[in-house]
């Protein structure tokens, strides 16, 4: 592996991450956010999938239990592995939710009281937010940025039984200013944490399913417990 093979991954994340910054404030905003998903899918697919078929899918844990190998969808494989990937993301939420709440308390310091948010309008948005926002995000940042960087330098330090090294956190690092450029303020930057947790969740499973999963649960928790203390969305 050359010595500066970094560069180019990196180079790559801050122009993909500068071009769909200029798609949030150049699109209308009602498409803006699907605007985003599909600059990240494309520029994902373009790196990843293009020409390296069932092995791009699988180097870059792209391959959703089959969903995006060239070969026919095998429904019963797929069935398995998105349970699977939900069922650990649901795991893993019912450990993080609960402190999360707390944190989110003491952050934003809500003068209302809490009030259950009605769940119907929080349903509406769990497609957009896992098709639109979390699944483009995870395939790239997790994707492709996070395999580039492991593949120049190796995980060595062991946390729950995963390794992780510097890609984990030069991606997350990425992950964060690019939120920050969408929307200039420094709260933006707490995103950083969860992107920790992404991906090692990516390493974890070998895979975007569950983080993507994960992301997206985040952002609907998030997104209800606004609603629920009259912050808005």
């Amino acid at each position: 592996m050359p010595e500066r093979a970094w560069v180019r991954p990196i180079a790559i994340a801050v122009l993909t991450t500068a071009f769909v910054t200029a798609l949030s404030y150049g699109v209308p905003a009602d498409h803006a956010a699907s605007a985003v998903g599909l600059a990240f899918l494309g520029v994902t697919y373009f790196l990843c999938l293009r020409d390296t078929g069932v092995d791009g899918a699988t180097r870059y844990g792209l391959s959703l239990g089959g969903l995006l190998d060239p070969e026919p969808i095998d429904w019963g494989k797929l069935s398995r592995s998105a349970a699977s990937e939900l069922g650990f993301a649901l795991a893993i939420a019912a450990v993080v939710f609960p402190p999360f709440w707390v944190a989110f308390r003491y952050w934003w310091s809500p003068v209302l009281p809490f009030r259950p948010a009605p769940l119907a309008a929080l349903s509406q948005d769990v497609l957009g937010q896992w098709l639109v926002i979390a699944l483009p995000e995870e395939a790239f940042y997790r994707g492709y940025l996070q395999t580039r960087l492991e593949e120049v330098w190796t995980p060595r330090l062991r946390v729950f039984g995963t390794l992780v090294g510097p890609g984990l956190l030069v991606t997350s690092v990425v992950f964060a200013l690019g939120h920050v450029a969408t929307e200039f303020h420094p709260n933006r930057l707490s995103v950083f944490f969860p992107s920790l947790l992404f991906g090692w969740m990516r390493t974890r499973r070998r895979g975007i399913g569950a983080p993507a999963a994960f992301h997206a649960l985040c952002n609907l928790f998030a997104s209800y417990l606004a609603r629920s203390y009259g912050l808005g969305v």
